[in-house]
């Protein structure tokens, strides 16, 4: 049994899989419901579209975009059943337990989280070069000014 981090770090490795990442819409959709609303609807997307034995649409039932759980649940390969069975064992053709659900959304929220917070770490350094440049463009000013 693999833990959330040992997860993320594998799937940081597949080149698919790495190739998602959250989007300045889904960030600012993020920051306008909230996460416990994204967590919500997180446990409701595999309830309803991966849970069952045989979900309807199976492969094609998570859209590429649209909403940051549909991204995560690609980056995470828990996008389908193929995918949960081919990344993680789980076996098809058998619903999913209410323990196992969980464990999705557990991976499906820290994947995102962790989107969050790199994004808020860029954010964080862009106003701070921002900032420096100003400072530094004044000093330059002052310097030609000749003060």
């Amino acid at each position: 049994m693999q833990t959330i981090e040992q997860a993320l770090e594998k799937l940081s490795k597949s080149n698919f899989r790495s190739k998602f990442y959250l989007k300045e819409a889904d960030f600012s959709y993020i920051e306008r419901v909230g996460m416990e609303k994204i967590a919500q609807h997180a446990k409701e997307f595999v309830k309803e579209r991966l849970a069952p034995a045989n979900p309807k649409n199976d492969g094609k039932q998570t859209p590429m975009k649209g909403h940051p759980i549909f991204v995560a649940q690609h980056a995470t390969a828990c996008c389908c059943r193929g995918c949960l069975n081919k990344w993680y064992g789980v076996k098809m053709g058998v619903p999913l337990s209410e323990v196992q659900q969980q464990k999705i959304v557990n991976l499906l929220m820290a994947w995102t989280e962790k989107q969050v917070k790199q994004h808020m770490h860029n954010v964080f350094v862009k106003e701070q070069a921002n900032e420096n440049m100003k400072l530094c463009r004044k000093k330059c000013y002052d310097i030609m000014d000749g003060g």
